[in-house]
């Protein structure tokens, strides 16, 4: 199981029956992307989406922030996950690229209670122009 991390908290993630970008074709409106996957051959396919998973293989594998902003650059307007061992020191940057929620294991959300989420929660405070006008 997993748990669902959003601005308003905590939840169980569900059961997801989604595909990989190989399977594209066989899709029901959810689709896992990989970190590696070029979000550039969902574009004829974006409008038939409600939900795409993008994978964090590692907190410090950066390379999914890239896939979630291309997405929203792309006209993607359905909900946007990121999935997998994403920190809460990472939540803000997700929420910033585009991604609506984080899908972390079990185990990472007992190490990181929402607490510490929630103190990131007002993602649009934590850039650095809200700094400097601090």
């Amino acid at each position: 199981m997993t748990i669902l991390v959003t601005d308003t908290g905590f939840a169980p993630a569900g059961l997801v029956a989604s595909v990989t970008l190989e399977d594209l074709a066989a899709h029901q409106g959810v689709v896992d992307l990989s970190h590696t996957d070029d979000p550039a051959a969902l574009a004829p396919h974006l409008e038939g989406l409600r939900l795409i998973r993008v994978a964090f293989p590692a907190f410090n594998d950066g390379r999914a922030f890239t896939i979630a902003r291309r997405l929203r650059m792309m006209g993607y307007a359905g909900e946007l996950r990121a999935l997998g061992p994403v920190i809460a020191d990472q939540y803000a940057m997700c929420r910033r690229v585009g991604f609506d929620a984080v899908e972390i294991p079990d185990d990472l959300a007992a190490r990181q209670p929402w607490e510490q989420w929630q103190a990131r929660a007002n993602w649009r405070a934590h850039d650095y122009l809200a700094r400097l006008r601090a």
